[in-house]
């Protein structure tokens, strides 16, 4: 009888120490205003441990954008370091509202399972250029740490145009020329959505009214394709973390003809859809989309205190 008494109060403890899911209380209702009444919650905030010790952990860090700026290879270069853990796919959380409507146990549903130490990562590039993103993440964590990696703007819609053109191709779907898009009635077509997406400045003014420089790194993209190594090196700095990333990590592969990753032996690069070539544009057009971009960029140079090397 007594045996049988320890049993039941050791049943009854080993219940009361199961994690209860999801960790963010009331979570589970899907309300939007959960988000904004998290806003004074800590940057970890944890799912139920899994038996290893990990768990899940809403991102210290997010990589904002920009599409086509390089994002996918600097979510894999910064995998390299053992303390970062990252999300395999495009969240989509503060710019959809399917997803923003389901609250924060969602979208720490969507985080990969990681230690303690470990800095987790997500990465959605739609996130720079959507309006009301700046003010959501800044509810959920005023002291996140944001990456944003550009490129020159002219190039990044010629990459814009390329993947939107390949995904039709794989579809067997007829798709226009680039200079359909670009030009209308003789001129530069200002309403294409690929343009305004390289008006770094406009964008970056949303997200400063709620983040200073400080909290924002500003990754060289261009660089980045060139010579990998001393852009991830600042990478780490920002982020605070021990420099684990060498330049053995990086290999260049001249049948793709860029850099790829090597990591404990292993090489991968990235999938065959990066590093496409980009459609011929006739000279006078591309030179009419420098000449467009020249004073955008000045303003985003005047914005950041910062230049780079763009046409």
């Amino acid at each position: 009888m007594a045996a049988l008494l320890l049993g039941a109060v050791m049943l009854v403890v080993q219940l009361q120490l199961v994690p209860s899911r999801p960790a963010v209380p009331g979570a589970e209702l899907g309300q939007p205003e959960l988000v904004r009444k998290a806003a004074t919650s800590q940057d970890e905030i944890w799912e139920g441990a899994a038996p290893n010790g990990s768990a899940q952990q809403l991102p210290q860090t997010i990589i904002i954008g920009v599409r086509k700026g390089g994002t996918r290879a600097l979510l894999e270069m910064l995998s390299l370091h053992p303390d970062v853990a990252a999300a395999e796919n495009e969240v989509h959380f503060f710019d959809w509202e399917e997803h923003y409507s389901q609250g924060l146990g969602w979208y720490l549903s969507q985080m990969p399972f990681s230690s303690p130490h470990q800095l987790t990562v997500e990465k959605t590039p739609a996130y720079f250029t959507s309006p009301k993103v700046p003010e959501r993440v800044h509810s959920m964590n005023p002291s996140i740490r944001l990456l944003l990696i550009l490129r020159d703007p002219s190039e990044r819609v010629l990459s814009d145009y390329t993947q939107v053109f390949y995904n039709h191709m794989q579809k067997h779907k007829p798709y226009p020329s680039i200079e359909e898009f670009l030009v209308r009635d003789g001129r530069l077509n200002v309403d294409y959505k690929a343009l305004n997406r390289s008006l770094y400045h406009v964008h970056m003014q949303n997200w400063l009214r709620f983040f200073s420089l400080r909290r924002i790194h500003i990754v060289d993209g261009d660089r980045l394709i060139r010579d990998p190594f001393p852009e991830i090196q600042k990478v780490e700095r920002f982020l605070r973390l021990s420099p684990q990333i060498n330049a053995s990590n990086f290999y260049f592969n001249k049948t793709k003809g860029f850099y790829c990753l090597r990591d404990s032996g292993r090489d991968r690069c990235l999938h065959e859809s990066k590093g496409r070539a980009h459609p011929q544009v006739d000279p006078k057009l591309l030179n009419k989309l420098h000449e467009y971009f020249h004073e955008p960029n000045k303003k985003f140079f005047e914005l950041v205190s910062r230049t780079f090397d763009w046409h």
